[in-house]
């Protein structure tokens, strides 16, 4: 009897570490938030000071269930934060406080960006919770020494009372900030900045496709724009960060073969670290077993992770079910 209750116990204990991560794959999903299970447009960034990796991310109120139409689940929402000592195992650590003086009752899409001891963070805006899409958005700049206490800067004048998704980039001095303006057929614009304070807008779109959620990183060589179009990834290319080019393909659009990978990739955000490009992604649940029984269940959302990389035709690549490496080094 003795020995039989042994050998269960072994036998589950083996059956829980097949889910764990080994040799440094990462788990799938790499992170649910376990608060509303919608977590949502990540931005990853390495903190000095605790020497682990910061997961700040769009806070979706998924587990509500509303009438049908009805997005106030998607508002109302704060910034989750969760960490990890090596990108694989990530642990919830709350929301973040930001002041509520320059910020409102909806936080999506944070941009994180560190530079000279200062950790800066653009947030979209949404002041107030609406059942419909028809609030205003604007983006607000806010500055940090630890992650921790965030302070108002500015709020950025885009040209427009409807701008979502900022991401930004330093090349020679120039600081680019990336946007969609959804009074301009949800196209993406740039400002450029010398300061982080003085913004002006250039007039023509990057591409004339409607698109949300850019990110804009530098690897192999080029730099590219990767932007949500909700039919998988729209990708681009360009040395200058001022002319682009589309590549032929998008990324992520077919589902995964895995559970809770089963769907479109959305709203990416990239790391460029010892010398791999790891893209980071939420992926909706409307293929779980779940939603069969429950119509609001495809409101959930999980954080996956994959590795780009860059095909013999110059484009980028991503295969959703190869195993690789997913840990992160510090930055040098």
């Amino acid at each position: 009897m003795k020995k039989a209750l042994l050998l269960t116990l072994a036998a589950l204990t083996l059956a829980g570490c097949a889910h764990l991560p080994t040799g440094g794959v990462a788990p799938k999903p790499l992170f649910r938030d376990p608060v509303y299970d919608g977590a949502a447009d990540v931005s990853i960034v390495y903190d000095k000071a605790a020497k682990d990796w910061k997961m700040f991310y769009t806070n979706r109120r998924a587990t509500l269930k509303l009438p049908d139409k009805d997005v106030s689940w998607v508002h109302g929402t704060a910034i989750g934060i969760a960490s990890s000592k090596d990108g694989l195992k990530w642990d919830y650590q709350g929301t973040a406080s930001v002041p509520a003086a320059c910020t409102g009752e909806t936080l999506w899409a944070p941009e994180l960006y560190a530079e000279n001891g200062t950790y800066h963070m653009w947030l979209t805006i949404v002041p107030g919770v609406f059942k419909n899409w028809q609030g205003d958005r604007f983006i607000v700049h806010l500055t940090s020494p630890d992650l921790k206490t965030w302070a108002c800067s500015d709020r950025l004048d885009l040209g427009t009372d409807r701008a979502i998704d900022a991401s930004v980039v330093k090349k020679d001095g120039v600081y680019r900030l990336w946007f969609k303006d959804e009074r301009k057929g949800s196209r993406l614009f740039t400002l450029e900045s010398p300061d982080l304070k003085s913004w002006v807008r250039q007039p023509d779109p990057v591409i004339d496709t409607n698109a949300e959620g850019p990110k804009v990183f530098q690897f192999g060589g080029h730099y590219w724009l990767i932007a949500d179009v909700w039919k998988g990834l729209m990708v681009l290319r360009s040395d200058d960060l001022k002319s682009w080019t589309p590549q032929p393909t998008r990324l992520l659009e077919q589902p995964g073969l895995q559970p809770t990978d089963n769907d479109k990739g959305q709203h990416p955000d990239v790391v460029v670290n010892d010398g791999k490009a790891l893209i980071y992604y939420f992926v909706h649940q409307h293929k779980s077993p779940e939603a069969a029984s429950d119509p609001t269940y495809g409101q959930r959302t999980v954080i996956q992770v994959a590795e780009l990389k860059i095909g013999p035709d110059g484009w980028l690549t991503v295969d959703r079910e190869a195993k690789f490496d997913a840990r992160l080094k510090a930055p040098k």
